[in-house]
């Protein structure tokens, strides 16, 4: 089976995953803090699609959360000073595709998230649909291609991450089923983001059920190690380990925190 890693491919050749993920995953400055840190043409053209597969094999799907957008490097990127292509987009009338945007502003841990997810989704051919999807607070679900313009940047920043707010409940329950409608009966949804509080999971757990997972790896860790240890799992095609909901999703006493150590199968 032929599979479709470009994007994974682009992201792996850029500086910072050449650099070592353990290092940074102890919490050690990124040495990629300007510039372009994800490959912006490719996103457009691979529009959110990952490998295709055989319709006996189950798919399995990502679920991204956001970056943060009123911090330091969101300002930076939309600043009208800046010269970086990813700046140039935003205030480009077309705008800057979602996961170029975020991961300038999350860096290491939205870089290894949507490195990630692109190189070990599974959509499912039979029931349509795409292998990644980001949330988009105000927006709910969308696809690492969806551009971020100035208009929608300012939904964004003030759609507040949080269960009592209907602008950001009600389009991550529309657009949670819509997606959960065309997956199959034993497909995996894997979230790539907090569980430990309820601002994802109480959305979308009674949409997706015991469909609905996350690596178990993330326990306990900080986002930094996180975004190490994704990248790593890339590096070395060896994924994670999902979990239901219902395992433990906080740091085990005497956890450290910092980056285990990976286990698991090579097979994809």
């Amino acid at each position: 089976m032929k599979l479709v890693l470009l994007f994974t491919t682009a992201l792996i050749a850029l500086p910072l995953v050449a650099s070592d993920p353990e290092r940074l995953g102890r919490g050690e400055r990124d040495p990629a803090v300007a510039g372009d840190i994800v490959p912006v043409a490719t996103i457009a053209r691979m529009g959110g699609r990952s490998a295709v597969l055989p319709d006996a094999m189950p798919s399995k799907i990502f679920l991204l959360s956001p970056a943060h957008v009123g911090g330091k490097r969101a300002s930076q990127l939309t600043s009208a000073n800046a010269s970086f292509e990813a700046a140039l987009l935003y205030r480009s009338r077309d705008g800057v595709p979602i996961a170029a945007a975020f991961a300038f502003m999350s860096a290491l841990y939205f870089r290894g998230k949507i490195a990630y997810a692109a190189h070990f989704a599974r959509p499912s051919t039979r029931f349509g649909g795409r292998g990644i999807y980001v949330i988009a607070p105000g927006f709910g679900l969308v696809s690492p291609d969806w551009c971020i313009t100035e208009e929608r940047m300012s939904v964004l920043r003030r759609t507040s991450v949080d269960l009592r707010e209907t602008t950001y409940t009600k389009p991550l329950e529309r657009e949670a089923e819509a997606v959960a409608s065309r997956l199959d009966t034993n497909a995996q949804v894997i979230l790539l983001g907090s569980v430990a509080s309820g601002k994802y999971v109480d959305v979308l757990l009674p949409i997706f059920g015991n469909r609905l997972r996350f690596p178990g790896a993330f326990a306990g860790l900080g986002d930094m190690s996180r975004g190490g240890l994704m990248l790593r799992a890339v590096r070395e095609n060896r994924e994670l380990e999902y979990t239901t909901l219902d395992a433990r999703r906080h740091r085990a006493p005497g956890q450290s925190g910092k980056m285990p150590a990976l286990s698991g199968s090579d097979e994809r």
